[in-house]
């Protein structure tokens, strides 16, 4: 969806496009998702080294341990639901083609090199076909690698806790999978590692946002909340 506004500056006449690119749906999946993402790694940090500890008392009451772990386990599983659904999305949905599309952005030699110059800050940001530039769709792509060796080191370990329901369905697979990878020790630095690579890469998506915020001033991070982006065009 497009509008376009004109606004009259000196002797130029600047017409400025607004593109909706995200949708309301594919906005909320991503808060959604970063919000479970903060809750994983901080309750995840707690699992793996527990620093604080409930005044103990006479009752069997003090259960902060199993706290942070059901949290753990909760958003663990919305985080499924909504890679599930971001999954579904970009592979069906008509009004994420320009995610698809980026794909083919990705595939060209020219563009990685103006994409890095631009970065650089020795070249113009090239001319894209999707709503993604090469760097960033290959940083997708590995972060949703990271989050998949997450979800199933997760569920290795989650079958080790509980034992019936969901944990009963995928108790064999998970526990051949455990055997693959070499092990339930193997499969929890796994999971531990795999962790501060996704942390990494929140670092530098927030860089690279703010970094394309000034100086592409097309509303690049204002997109997420608003789901609107500006072209300019004289």
């Amino acid at each position: 969806m497009k509008m376009t506004e004109k606004t009259e500056t000196h002797a130029n006449v600047e017409c400025v496009e607004k593109e909706l690119e995200f949708t309301a749906l594919y906005r909320w999946q991503h808060w959604i998702r970063a919000l479970s993402i903060v809750v994983l790694v901080i309750t995840g940090f707690y699992i793996a080294t527990p620093i604080i500890s409930s005044a103990p008392n006479s009752e069997p009451t003090s259960f902060m341990y199993a706290l942070f772990r059901s949290w753990h386990i909760i958003f663990g599983f919305v985080l499924i639901a909504v890679v599930i659904l971001k999954s579904y999305l970009f592979i069906f949905a008509r009004e994420n083609k320009g995610e698809r599309i980026s794909f083919g952005d990705m595939l060209s030699v020219k563009t990685w090199i103006k994409q890095i110059g631009y970065y650089m800050l020795v070249s113009k940001h090239p001319k894209l076909k999707g709503v993604y530039n090469p760097l960033q769709f290959a940083a997708y792509g590995g972060f949703y690698l990271m989050i998949l060796i997450l979800v199933i080191t997760g569920l290795i370990l989650y079958v080790h806790v509980f034992h019936d329901g969901l944990s009963a369905l995928i108790y064999i697979p998970m526990r051949f999978i455990e055997e693959l990878v070499g092990g339930l020790a193997v499969a929890r630095m796994l999971h531990h590692v795999t962790m501060w690579g996704v942390i990494l890469f929140i670092l530098v998506h927030i860089y690279l946002a703010i970094f394309n915020a000034i100086f592409g001033k097309e509303g690049g991070m204002d997109a997420i909340f608003s789901g609107l982006k500006w072209h300019k065009k004289h």
